[in-house]
């Protein structure tokens, strides 16, 4: 399942840590947009939201529905181009950047990710897993299998994390 995405690569420059995946959908921009900005469709493959302002400067809340308790992290939208950018720049994660093009044939999309955040090497190394991860229930999804996030386990985390490590992004 986790070679349905590619890999993500990093580059990290002290504690700053640049995170990015390119996400190939067979879904349409439209379809895959709504995902990206709506509470059911961030529901379904990332987290919940108590609060999402669909506009630049607008505020967002997500609560991670895979922890117990939740985390919760607050935030601000930081671009909106309707249907193409979508950049939420939040707590702890720091900015997280959705980019759709069209591509991969009919009623197909890229998605170009973008994760800028502070931290440790350790914290870039579960990074990769989980946005890799959520990448995997991005695509279960939008094919109509949004996640149970109360059968949530770690072990498919722990696996990517491992492969992670084992691939030795090390700080460029």
């Amino acid at each position: 399942m986790a070679e349905q995405i590619p890999p993500g690569t990093s580059e990290s420059h002290g504690d700053t840590h640049t995170l990015r995946f390119v996400v190939p959908l067979p879904h349409p921009e439209e379809r895959v947009w709504l995902a990206l900005t709506t509470p059911g469709g961030l529901r379904g493959w990332l987290a919940g939201t108590e609060v999402i302002q669909g506009r630049l400067g607008g505020e967002i809340t997500l609560r991670w529905l895979n922890t117990d308790p939740p985390h919760v992290v607050s935030g601000t939208v930081t671009a909106w181009d309707v249907e193409r950018i979508v950049e939420y720049t939040v707590e702890v994660h720091g900015r997280m950047r959705f980019h759709l093009e069209t591509g991969g044939g009919p009623g197909a999309c890229v998605l170009r990710f973008t994760n800028e955040f502070r931290g440790t090497d350790e914290l870039r190394l579960d990074c990769l897993a989980g946005w890799h991860d959520h990448f995997l229930y991005l695509a279960d999804s939008l094919d109509g299998r949004p996640a149970d996030w109360p059968s949530w386990s770690r072990e498919r985390w722990q696996e990517l994390r491992d492969q992670y490590e084992a691939r030795d992004f090390g700080a460029t």
